[in-house]
């Protein structure tokens, strides 16, 4: 028997990988299962919105991702009316991004790059360490050395999806740098081993 749990899961995981078919396929199975779940609608409202914006598209997935759990209703009224934006005003949609990422900041406490090595030093493993922080606070990386090494390690122990989401985001900051280009290199080169399995 299929799970919608199980089925919404992959869906997140194609999405964050940036493969919205496959994604939106997902979505809309877990919607022909329970056609008045608002939040399957809303994932897949957010594929749409990346066939002509990603990077608002992923702010708003890991705006909702974070939010949903705190207050269901009022992170759905902030998603709508956001969308709502996304069709005609464009100031109101940027104000409305930064307010999402103000807020992403400020729900998630940050740890330095150097106390999140002391912690995985005091767990005696990444994974573990990483594990105890994932869903609370992000690390804060201050440099491009950090950066690489952090991903490294993300790759190492599988968090391949983080790793991605912090390429994605120091994109801006290092684009076309040989080192990051290797780790992208190196993400797909794991994905497409795993495919193959």
């Amino acid at each position: 028997m299929i799970k919608v749990a199980d089925l919404i899961q992959s869906a997140n995981e194609f999405f964050t990988s940036k493969q919205y078919d496959k994604a939106l396929f997902l979505y809309s199975q877990a919607s022909s299962f329970e056609p008045t779940n608002i939040e399957y609608q809303i994932y897949a409202l957010f594929c749409d919105i990346a066939s002509e914006d990603e990077q608002k598209a992923q702010s708003l997935f890991e705006y909702f991702s974070i939010h949903k759990d705190l207050d269901f209703d009022a992170a759905i009224t902030q998603i709508q009316e956001t969308i709502n934006a996304f069709d005609g005003d464009n100031d109101l949609m940027i104000k409305l991004l930064h307010d999402i990422s103000t807020q992403n900041l400020e729900s998630l406490d940050a740890i330095d790059y150097e106390d999140f090595l002391e912690l995985v030093e005091s767990r005696e493993s990444f994974r573990i360490a990483y594990e105890d922080i994932m869903f609370s606070t992000k690390v804060a990386i201050k440099s491009k050395e950090d950066l690489v090494s952090f991903i490294e390690q993300l790759i190492e122990h599988g968090f391949d999806t983080t790793a991605y989401s912090y390429l994605d985001g120091f994109n801006e900051v290092f684009s076309f740098d040989k080192d990051l280009i290797k780790l992208y290199e190196k993400l797909e080169s794991k994905q497409f081993e795993n495919n193959k399995q």
